[in-house]
């Protein structure tokens, strides 16, 4: 089984210090997951959260609302270049007190817990929806509760949602209609133990469909997925699809295959602007299929763990690819056939510190040898990610 969703489990963990009578199975093992964790159960006034931009967004408010404790919020050097200044306004607003450390907008922080008085505050929707989903995690436990009025075009909304739907479990009522989301607070809350078990992750289950895509007569098993997913990028079998994978769900899970069609050679184009997520992996099965592809709405790539655009561009390129790229967008014309080989054979994959480099570009290794730099750089999110991977190959 594939680990669990971290985009669940970082909810979870949240909504479990706040309130305690929740029980979680199938946790995550990422690293991520187990900063965050720590982080909760920790007593240090200053916390270093490394890499782990959504531990950042998700402790920020979590640490507004505790009252009378003082935190200092800090991460590693690309983490300070991370902004964050969106969050900390709209906490402020509230009547939040926080202040930067170093840079204005950026980590480190300092948050002095306090009760938060205020209830409407107004952002940008196209901002990272994790910023949104930490307000609406804390939200319930403000005395009013909380309505937040999203403007423009909205991002990521699969996530958002996601959010909303675990807060529903727990019981607390919300709303989300055109820009406005209201989330009630906690009082009639009934106080007893909720169970969640943790989905897969759809994000982890996207390198085995590119896997699939570019193996001919690859089948491949995936246990515990559901069809009515929380997660955005559980889209991936209508995506596949069009890349040449059958998704069969199954009562165990969901079964891919190849079905071995041969594709056109017309232009791919997908707007990922709800699972952005899954550019790096699209991408890279475009390259290996010798498929044209545009991706759109990946704006928010260029805050993650580096500018995943740029370091798409870079890695593609060395491969025999035409990229432009743009804020927002990815075009990718394909040279594959096969590529050219540089003196020892091998290309060497550059990372920049980032899990979905290494994880995207895996599956090209049935077509070229290739090595990944720093592989071990997986453990931000799918820990076991190679030793799942070699078992593929040996069943």
């Amino acid at each position: 089984m594939l680990p669990g969703s971290k985009s669940e489990s970082n909810r979870l963990l949240i909504l479990q210090k706040l309130f305690p009578f929740i029980q979680i199975e199938n946790l995550s093992n990422a690293d991520d997951t187990s900063v965050l964790l720590k982080a909760l159960n920790s007593e240090d006034r200053v916390i270093d959260i490394g890499h782990a931009g959504t531990a950042m967004r998700f402790l920020t408010a979590f640490f507004a609302v505790q009252e009378g404790k003082t935190t200092q919020l800090t991460g590693s050097k690309r983490m300070q270049e991370r902004p964050i200044k969106v969050l900390v306004d709209a906490l402020v607003e509230l009547g939040a007190e926080i202040q930067y450390l170093k840079k204005d907008g950026f980590p480190p922080i300092e948050i002095k817990g306090k009760k938060l008085t205020k209830s409407k505050i107004r952002v940008n929707g196209n901002i990272s929806s994790q910023y949104i989903s930490a307000l609406l995690l804390v939200a319930p436990s403000l005395s009013s509760g909380l309505e937040i009025e999203l403007l423009g075009n909205i991002t990521s909304i699969p996530y958002i949602k996601m959010t909303l739907s675990l807060l529903n479990k727990l019981g607390v009522k919300t709303s989300f209609k055109d820009k406005f989301i209201v989330v009630e607070p906690i009082q009639n809350l009934e106080f007893k133990t909720q169970n969640f078990r943790i989905e897969p992750d759809w994000s982890s289950a996207s390198y085995y469909y590119s896997l699939a895509a570019l193996q001919p007569n690859t089948k491949i098993e995936l246990v515990g997925f559901k069809k009515n997913s929380l997660q955005g990028d559980s889209i991936l079998p209508d995506i596949y699809e069009k890349l040449g994978i059958k998704t069969t769900f199954t009562n165990n899970g969901l079964f891919l295959e190849s079905t071995n069609t041969t594709l056109n050679n017309n232009p791919l184009t997908f707007n990922l602007i709800q699972t952005p997520d899954l550019a790096q992996t699209i991408a890279v099965t475009c390259l290996g299929l010798g498929i044209e592809c545009h991706l759109m709405g990946l704006h928010t790539l260029k805050i993650k763990e580096t500018d995943r655009l740029q370091a798409l561009k870079n890695e593609l390129e060395k491969l025999g690819a035409s990229v432009k790229i743009t804020n927002d967008s990815l075009f990718l014309k394909s040279n594959f056939l096969p590529f050219e080989k540089d003196g020892s054979g091998t290309f060497l994959i550059k990372t920049y510190d980032d899990h979905r480099m290494a994880m995207a570009f895996a599956p090209l290794s049935v077509l070229q040898a290739i090595s990944i730099e720093n592989a071990t750089v997986v453990s931000k999110s799918y820990p076991n990610f190679w030793e799942d991977w070699k078992a593929v190959f040996n069943t």
